[in-house]
């Protein structure tokens, strides 16, 4: 599905709104969160096969498919890793550094230069998160941080090699393959772990199978080859901004002060890079 520059930015803008309502459910949730993460998986991959079979889309595979694939589930299990050897904000804001990895991998691998507004809006964007994060970062465990990091580097791994797949039924595989893996190794810690099936927890699941995962992944497919790997990466930063809003209205955990400045900063940052990119490809558009 052929889509512009400005659609596929504001597919990604519905992609990390859907993302943003895991924390939510996850905290309703009373399973060890591999187990989360894996059953999450399984019903988004399942979602993922319903979607290529009723486009009638192979699984196909190539290098970027599984660089993609794997930089998808990495992201996944590290990040839940990481939550708990460390505090959940420095794992959240240690995964937000994926638009540093971005770059370095583009400069390094494949000699992209970037814009100065680009760096501008990087550098913005992560002195946002920071600041959303200040009034509950802490030192945490190394090996925690390190992993958070780590998932940082996954997803944009992610990030840089779905954007270089050929069409949409490579990006689906790419996703399959993600969620396939994370489902694996996610649905296997039920044997160790115990896991009360109610209809509240078979809800939730659901949920965040079929709504947070799965549909979402579906739309992150179809426009990420349209959407630059940094503005790919810079929208999905709304996912953790939003993430604790939802947390606060259902549950009542407040954000401080220094949280919604830093919420601020960001979606500002975000908006203003998204506005750039649909600017310039009108001008592109005027002069061809």
């Amino acid at each position: 599905m052929k889509i512009s520059s400005k659609q596929a930015m504001l597919l990604m803008s519905l992609c990390a709104f859907m993302w943003s309502i895991g924390g939510l459910f996850i905290k309703i949730l009373p399973w060890h969160p591999m187990v989360i993460s894996g059953f999450r998986s399984l019903i988004a991959a399942v979602v993922i096969i319903i979607y290529m079979r009723f486009k009638g889309y192979r699984f196909v595979f190539s290098p970027c498919v599984l660089l993609a694939g794997l930089g998808l589930s990495g992201t996944m299990l590290f990040f839940v890793i990481a939550s708990k050897l460390t505090t959940s904000a420095n794992a959240i804001i240690l995964q937000s550094t994926n638009p540093v990895h971005i770059m370095i991998m583009s400069a390094v691998f494949f000699h992209v230069r970037y814009k100065k507004s680009e760096l501008i809006a990087v550098v913005v964007t992560l002195a946002g998160i920071g600041l959303f994060f200040v009034d509950q970062l802490s030192p945490g465990n190394m090996l925690g941080n390190l992993i958070a990091l780590l998932s940082g580097v996954t997803m944009g791994v992610m990030y840089l090699f779905s954007h270089k797949l050929p069409d949409e039924e490579s990006s689906m595989s790419s996703v399959l393959l993600g969620q396939t893996v994370a489902a694996v190794i996610g649905v296997s810690f039920t044997f160790f772990h115990p896991t009360p099936v109610t209809l509240e927890t078979v809800g939730a699941i659901l949920v965040l199978g079929v709504v947070q995962l799965g549909v979402p992944y579906v739309l992150y497919a179809i426009a990420v080859r349209n959407c630059p790997a940094l503005s790919c990466s810079l929208i999905g930063m709304i996912e953790p901004l939003l993430n604790p809003v939802w947390v606060f209205l259902f549950l009542g955990e407040a954000p401080g002060s220094k949280s919604i400045m830093g919420a601020a900063v960001v979606l500002i940052a975000v908006t203003a890079r998204v506005v750039y990119g649909i600017q310039a490809d009108a001008g592109k558009a005027r002069m061809a």
